[in-house]
């Protein structure tokens, strides 16, 4: 895999490292953790892009995006500990951790609300936190897609974001995914204040 990359780009490292977070295996699948997962798929499937194998703890696809080389990630390790994953990547390719991207869910936003960010804390979402943990930084961009508020303070919070959406929930999933696409390539061209004003959403 990284020979054949490596020759597509003449020995160029990649540049942009864009990550979609979440949890593996299907007991996962449309669940509120993996709207990360959810948006990067489509940012592939927009690009005509796969995802193939398991390197560097995670499924990798190589692309172009606004003519600038990127590594698309989906970290295997489970949403705790995707900061391994993307340490590693980085380390590998020397990408700095301005040029990372994550989209990850966010259950402070309502489902369909989108919210992107410069840089920042980790806002309690335990994927965030462990990437800024591992590469000792919260200057990376970030894509925060909402998935909803508990419903109620006493439930189980662990039990909501495994929680499966609902059909009229992944429709709003699924028209942010398709901004994501936008998102990504906005930040990527470096035109960060656009990506804001078009994709930031309430709802």
């Amino acid at each position: 895999m990284f020979e054949r990359i490596k020759m597509k780009y003449n020995g160029t490292a990649p540049e942009w490292l864009i990550v979609g977070l979440g949890n593996i295996g299907p007991k996962y699948e449309n669940t509120r953790h993996n709207a990360g997962f959810i948006c990067i798929d489509e940012v592939a499937k927009s690009l005509g892009v796969t995802f193939s194998g398991i390197k560097m703890k995670s499924e990798l696809a190589f692309c172009e995006i606004a003519g600038k080389r990127c590594i698309l990630a989906k970290p295997q390790t489970f949403m705790n500990l995707s900061g391994e994953a993307v340490f590693e990547i980085s380390k590998f390719y020397k990408i700095d951790p301005s040029h990372i991207i994550i989209i990850s869910d966010d259950i402070n936003l309502d489902v369909g609300g989108m919210r992107i960010r410069k840089k920042g804390s980790d806002g309690g979402q335990r994927g965030l936190r462990s990437i800024i943990q591992c590469i000792n930084s919260e200057d990376f961009p970030r894509i925060r897609v909402g998935v909803g508020k508990k419903p109620h303070p006493d439930f189980d919070l662990a039990a909501w974001v495994t929680s499966k959406f609902s059909s009229d929930e992944r429709k709003l999933i699924d028209e942010r995914a398709k901004d994501s696409v936008g998102a990504v390539e906005c930040i990527v061209k470096g035109d960060f204040e656009r990506a804001m004003s078009l994709y930031n959403k309430s709802k």
